[in-house]
């Protein structure tokens, strides 16, 4: 089969093409013909040499795919052989047949291409698990995405506002924050010329918000820690500004807040298994019905995975970039 090497840990150009046997199965694993994949930030930090693969997983980049259930032990679920279906992967995307963990599989969205599905799994499974199962938003509870453009940051609004909660999020121009607030978010907030902080309490009549969805850190805590709501609770996801912050922790304790971290790939298939089966429940029915809808910057041919990765280092992009393999 084809597929994306990373060839040696570096710039974007050291994505190629190669052949690959089709991968082996483990026990509940399926076989997918791939139709297309994601390109995530994680995938980045992978070719950089930054994200180690966890021990067992392909070493091929691409953790989300769609296509065609080709192979596997589909006995005791309601897959069958034929079928469309969007998975989460720990590796092994950018190629032309995927093992996926049958549990971490769900169908292809009614009314959506595999390309579109492709661009599902690995941002709701985040979102869902940190946002509503970690940080436990709910009820009349606000949320501040930051990075709001990104492909995390548009499935985070559009699920926090298809699900009834105020909803606002940063982002690097003008006009990607109105793009966020397209999406749903009330207000977008230019992290460029505006103080987020001060923004949000100017939105909240000086409360501030119950949950923050971060993937900066860094120097971003501290001041995300003056933005939360008394028992307000920021998810951490990624580091991209940088894994040491100066914090105030007499605000932690006197205001009760948590902050949380977590990273995805590496839990185990029974835990992401659980969020799959959640998803199917909750939010699958919600985008069918069009309240969430992918969104899509650019696509580019398996050939081109090297284009893609600068496409998403240059951080010009809103939502996702994706691969046509199919």
């Amino acid at each position: 089969m084809r597929a994306i090497d990373i060839k040696q840990p570096g710039p974007p150009d050291v994505l190629q093409l190669c052949e690959r046997p089709v991968p082996d199965l483990k026990a509940g694993e399926v076989l997918i013909r791939v139709h297309a994949a994601g390109i995530n930030r994680p995938d980045v930090l992978q070719r950089l040499g930054h994200y180690p693969v966890p021990p067992g997983a392909s070493d091929l980049p691409g953790l989300e795919v769609a296509g065609e259930i080709v192979g596997g032990d589909l006995a005791g679920s309601t897959f069958h052989q034929g079928d469309m279906v969007c998975a989460l992967v720990q590796g092994g995307g950018y190629a032309e047949y995927c093992a996926a963990p049958l549990q971490q599989c769900l169908p292809v969205p009614a009314g959506l291409s595999p390309l579109e599905a492709a661009s599902l799994p690995e941002n709701f499974f985040t979102v869902w698990s940190n946002v509503f199962e970690r940080a436990h938003l709910s009820g009349n509870e606000t949320l501040l995405v930051q990075g709001g453009t990104s492909g995390i940051g548009v499935s985070a609004i559009q699920l926090a506002a298809a699900l009834g909660h105020r909803v606002f999020a940063t982002a690097g121009s003008a006009d990607k924050c109105r793009a966020t607030e397209s999406l749903g978010a009330e207000r977008g907030i230019d992290y460029k010329t505006e103080d987020f902080v001060a923004v949000v309490k100017s939105l909240t009549d000086n409360k501030g918000v119950d949950v923050i969805l971060d993937m900066v850190g860094g120097d971003y805590i501290p001041r995300e820690i003056d933005c939360l709501a008394d028992d307000g609770r920021i998810a951490l996801i990624a580091l991209l500004g940088g894994a040491r912050a100066n914090i105030d922790l007499g605000q932690v304790l006197r205001r009760r807040l948590t902050i949380s971290g977590s990273t995805l790939r590496p839990r185990p298939v029974a835990f992401k298994g659980a969020i799959a089966a959640r998803l199917r429940d909750k939010v699958w029915p919600l985008i069918e019905e069009g309240k969430i809808r992918p969104v899509i910057f650019k696509t580019f041919p398996l050939e081109q995975a090297a284009q893609a990765h600068a496409l998403m280092e240059s951080s010009t992009h809103i939502g996702k970039i994706m691969l046509q393999v199919l």
